[in-house]
């Protein structure tokens, strides 16, 4: 049957500018009409060769994705689109998504997720569209749907096709004289061969037929049934291994964010002693948390270090060498001190996994990782939960050590860098600017001489500055230049205060900060971050002011 594409008359929407993470507002929002049509034209029409190309679509199963692939389907039909490939059931995890788009060598993909943010008829949905590396859209690409937003007066659709996802196969249309076809795939077989490639399964079977008790906590997000099929059929994993893995989409009425808040029911499983290893992953997969026997939480700045200084462990490293390692500039320096040890190119980025993309496609980058629990490697263009929990358990079987005796070990050859996060979430706007302009002024070249050399005190520790600005980074692959990427004051024994906000929100701002401190003396560290950082925690909250402008006494989430 043939079909014939329509133009439907349309106004531009304000606000419709993707961050780093793509498009994300209310549920609500995008179900006013045309909102959502809206933002799919512009993204598509900002592909390069969209006609005859191929894509990739999927999401978390969060509320409104079904309607939203439904959308996209007809949209794509009607603007020239070749071919979709859809996960069954419209679900693809991110790192999945990504890993579709290389092997199957696409355009580019659509991701439907709001990460970590709460789903539900009230919750958050995101559109995100990734390119043909199968990472983020650039600034470059990102601005160009941005504009064209501001100006759209019509969209293409053809209503008339309809497609069942729940059904594994192909069908062919004919849309206005040209082919199109929705081939809808097993969400997780692409991504279970690359991980067969990456990591030692017999290795891995052999770790979960011994004493070792492992808990897969997938927050009732994406990751249920790819935990399900690689620990429990793959590795042998025995019942009971994989919790929270019927995927919601509301989540549970949980908020999917792998971190000591948002999955305290983990937490309070392995303080009881029963399980030598628990993880948790965020709705879409693309976020992990690591823990050991007795709720020994892994910082995620100290686990990407762990995973850079034992890639060798890791089948995919140890037949090559590793090429490089990075990190986002509020990321603690952990991962540096592998750098500097190994002899490794280093890179610090601004926050936001794009910033990774072009280092790994220069062949200039192998390791990766952020403090927001994201963790990486150049297998795919995105940060990837379930990779971070195979590497660690990959380490932990070559080494016959737990997660606590591998820190002890990491920490007593490289030092420890105690580190935390102070997240403070819906904000309003208005004095979270006012805080951040205020910092920005305070560390500006016309500032300098008043603010350097500083110094501190707080609870008997005095911290002298030594350097302060507000973060530049400029891409040493393409030139670009990302300014405004968060305030770094430095002191002189290296210990380092940061300030941003976060654009991962649907609504308000996200004040975040980060306090890092390194520590040479094994003695010291096994005590708790929070007690070794406090006077900086302090000195932070009176340097910038938080409390008096923003109102907020304590924050969301501490990490």
């Amino acid at each position: 049957m043939s079909h014939t594409s329509q133009k439907v008359a349309t106004t531009p929407f304000e606000g419709q500018k993707p961050g780093t993470s793509g498009l994300r507002k209310h549920v609500p929002v995008f179900q006013q009409a045309n909102y959502t049509e809206n933002f799919v034209q512009c993204t598509l029409s900002a592909v390069d060769d969209l006609k005859g190309s191929t894509l990739v679509v999927g999401g978390d199963g969060r509320y409104y994705m079904k309607e939203a692939v439904a959308v996209i389907i007809r949209m794509a039909a009607a603007n020239g689109v070749k071919k979709l490939i859809i996960g069954q059931n419209g679900v693809f995890s991110t790192p999945a998504l990504s890993c579709v788009i290389r092997k199957r060598k696409a355009n580019g993909g659509i991701i439907l997720t709001a990460s970590h943010n709460p789903g539900g008829p009230k919750g958050d949905f995101g559109i995100k569209y990734n390119t043909a590396n199968g990472g983020p859209a650039p600034e470059g690409v990102t601005n160009k749907i941005f504009e064209l937003t501001k100006t759209l007066t019509e969209y293409r659709i053809c209503p008339d096709i309809n497609m069942d996802i729940g059904q594994i196969g192909s069908k062919d249309f004919t849309v206005d004289g040209n082919a199109f076809t929705v081939e809808i795939v097993d969400s997780v077989e692409d991504y279970l061969g690359l991980m067969k490639e990456i990591f030692d399964f017999d290795s891995l079977k052999k770790l979960f037929s011994g004493s070792l008790k492992v808990v897969i906590n997938a927050m009732h997000g994406v990751m249920g049934p790819y935990a399900k099929r690689i620990f429990l059929q793959e590795l042998g994993a025995p019942d009971g291994t994989c919790i929270n893995c019927e995927p919601k989409d509301d989540f549970g009425g949980h908020h999917p964010d792998p971190n000591l808040t948002y999955a305290k029911d983990l937490v309070d499983l392995l303080k009881k002693g029963e399980h030598g290893f628990g993880a948790a992953f965020d709705g879409d997969g693309d976020r992990n948390m690591i823990l050991g026997l007795n709720g020994f939480f892994v910082t995620p700045s100290d686990s990407v270090a762990v995973i850079a200084a034992n890639a060798k462990c890791i089948p995919y490293f140890a037949t090559g060498k590793v090429k490089g390692l990075s990190r986002s500039m509020p990321t603690s320096g952990a991962l540096d001190r592998v750098a500097q040890a190994e002899g490794l190119e280093f890179f610090e980025v601004p926050t936001g996994w794009k910033f990774f993309g072009n280092l790994m496609d220069a062949s200039r980058l192998s390791i990766c990782g952020e403090e927001s629990f994201g963790t990486g490697s150049d297998h795919i263009r995105e940060k990837d939960g379930l990779w971070a929990v195979l590497s660690w358990l990959s380490i932990m079987a070559a080494r016959q050590l737990s997660v606590e005796e591998i820190l002890k070990s990491h920490w007593g050859k490289y030092g420890r860098n105690f580190f935390t996060r102070y997240d403070y979430e819906n904000v309003d706007s208005e004095p979270a600017n006012k805080m951040m302009a205020n910092l920005r002024e305070m560390v500006s070249e016309s500032n300098a001489a008043n603010f350097i050399n500083k110094e501190y005190s707080n609870s008997g520790k005095a911290y002298q500055v030594g350097k302060a600005d507000d973060f530049e980074y400029t891409d040493p692959i393409d030139g670009s230049v990302s300014k405004k990427q968060g305030v770094r004051i430095i002191f002189k024994d290296g210990s380092r205060i940061i300030f941003r906000l976060s654009g991962t929100g649907s609504s308000g701002a996200t004040v975040r900060m980060y306090i890092d401190s390194y520590e040479a003396d094994e003695s010291q560290h096994m005590k708790d971050a929070q007690e070794v950082l406090k006077p900086l925690v302090q000195i932070a909250l009176e340097i910038s002011q938080l409390r008096e402008l923003t109102g907020r006494q304590e924050p969301t989430v501490i990490t």
